[in-house]
């Protein structure tokens, strides 16, 4: 195992490695620009791919030590347990299939992990990990990205202070335009791999957006949902849906519906959430995520700015320019790995991060992953009422 460095002892920057993410890949960049934002965390190694010279040829051209750039996760999963400074965690950013057994080498190898969504492939899978999380005790974050969102954080807080009262109606969407062509017919990367159940697992829209659009509803609402009753279509010829309708019922009585989509023309990432209680209702737009509408029952529409009056202090403690200077999806995505570099600190001491710090657990990894289950079996049945 690792010994403690200097680094750990202290706030120094958390050494990390990538698993994917290499040439080609849009998330990885991603990934690296969040992990980098802060200086919370410094890239020094990685298996970013596995074809073994797209690998070498990724890690050249990101700068990393060709010494530590590996042909596989499991080689460097071995290989950095063992360095006096080897990383601390890692951020896995491949192909559904791959978090798993991935996820599980460098959990066994003592180290922590942050790890793209869906969580796994299948939830026997989803399960196993949660049951190896609990067992080694190790920092595990699912980067659902849009719960970084200063003015999620602030719907999150509302509902929570009880400024909607009893919780009603839940909507959620999420949609895309680019499947509504058959992009895998000209090899494109990302639609072939997401097309493949072998790689992607039983969802297609439904695993890569619809799960974002469910926890986006769970984590701002609070609300644990009963049951289900999904519609999912194939409409350009692949293996997985592109388009799913799903109406949910919830614990308590509420109700709502979710839309995911990959072939509505026009849409680029529309994710959009709406919740309504008995008092008042809210509404907030990813492509405008700087502002927050609220309803009061019976009053005048509000308009909640980030940074602004009106924001509290959920908002205010991920809020990283003053009001006006608009943040977005990079930012939001930075305040999860922000988070995460709050428990990996802690745990250096031994100890838990301060309660207001708020990541997506492996606990919403297996209820994202036990979404899609339920919606794909829901949907051979005719749309009947799935129990989660």
């Amino acid at each position: 195992m690792v010994g403690v460095s200097k680094s750990e002892a202290g706030n120094g920057p958390i050494r990390y490695g990538m698993v994917g993410g290499g040439q080609g890949a849009f998330i990885g960049g991603v990934h690296r620009i969040a992990a980098r934002m802060d200086g919370d965390f410094q890239l020094v190694a990685g298996a970013l791919s596995s074809n073994p010279e797209r690998a070498k040829a990724s890690a050249a051209e990101i700068g990393l030590d060709p010494e530590r750039s590996y042909a596989s996760y499991a080689e460097m999963a071995k290989a950095e347990a063992k360095r006096p400074d080897g990383i601390e965690a890692v951020a896995i950013v491949t192909p559904n299939n791959i978090h798993f057994p991935a996820a599980k080498a460098f959990l066994e190898a003592g180290i922590h992990v942050i790890c793209d969504k869906p969580m796994t492939a299948t939830l026997t899978e989803a399960k196993k990990l949660a049951a190896l999380v609990e067992k080694t005790g190790k920092v595990f974050v699912l980067t659902h990205n849009y719960t970084g969102y200063p003015m999620i954080r602030q719907a999150r807080e509302m509902v929570q202070k009880g400024l909607l009262g009893d919780l009603r109606i839940v909507q959620a969407e999420y949609p895309q335009d680019w499947l509504t062509e058959d992009l895998a017919a000209s090899g494109h990367k990302q639609a072939l791999w997401r097309a493949d159940p072998k790689q992607s697992g039983a969802g297609g829209a439904t695993g890569d957006i619809g799960t974002h659009a469910y926890n986006l509803a769970r984590f701002v609402s609070g609300l644990e949902l009963d049951s289900l009753s999904a519609d999912l279509d194939t409409f350009v010829r692949r293996l997985l849906d592109d388009n799913v309708n799903v109406m949910l019922r919830f614990k308590g009585g509420a109700k709502g519906m979710i839309w995911a989509s990959q072939v509505a023309a026009g849409h680029e990432n529309g994710l959009k959430l709406r919740v309504y209680g008995s008092k008042g209702g809210i509404e907030w737009v990813q492509a405008d995520p700087n502002y927050l509408w609220y309803t009061p029952l019976g009053q005048p529409k509000q308009l909640i700015t980030r940074g602004g009056a009106g924001a509290g202090a959920a908002a205010a403690r991920v809020t990283r320019v003053p009001p006006g200077h608009p943040e977005g999806y990079l930012e939001g995505f930075a305040n999860i790995y922000q988070e995460a570099a709050r428990a990996i600190r802690a745990a250096r001491k031994g100890g838990k991060p301060a309660k207001d710090v708020i990541y997506p657990t492996v606990h919403d990894g297996v209820e994202g992953v036990a979404f899609i289950e339920a919606c794909v079996r829901s949907s051979k049945k005719n749309a009947a009422w799935t129990k989660l």
